[in-house]
């Protein structure tokens, strides 16, 4: 599993992204919530209020999620950065291969998955 962040120049981008994602079974979940970004743009230093998305999905997804992302994005150079979940509670997991299909557009399988299923412990 992995997460997939980016920003958009607002909640209705994020919205419509999302939505675009859950349909064709590319996520099993988006957040979206509102963000303040500093950023260099054309040589100097600007701020914007922006939408954040938080892409739940399977590693083998990244690049049909970029390839969605970059069709509706408005950005000319969209962050599209994913992070490796090490652990995840199983019920979790299974609900996510369930939902989720693999980038070939597939079912995937409830395959024994590389990464450890453990609880989450504090």
């Amino acid at each position: 599993m992995i997460l997939i962040y980016l920003s958009c120049k607002d909640i209705e981008e994020a919205k419509k992204i999302g939505k675009t994602l859950l349909e064709k079974h590319l996520a099993t979940c988006i957040n979206f919530f509102p963000i303040q970004s500093m950023f260099w743009w054309e040589e100097k230093i600007e701020e914007a209020d922006e939408a954040a998305l938080l892409i739940k999905t399977l590693k083998q997804n990244y690049k049909a999620i970029k390839v969605e992302v970059e069709k509706i994005h408005s950005y000319k150079v969209p962050f599209i950065g994913a992070f490796k979940v090490n652990q995840i509670n199983e019920p979790y997991y299974h609900y996510l291969k369930k939902n989720v299909k693999k980038y070939y557009g597939k079912k995937s399988s409830l395959a024994k998955p590389n990464l450890k299923v453990k609880p989450y412990v504090r």
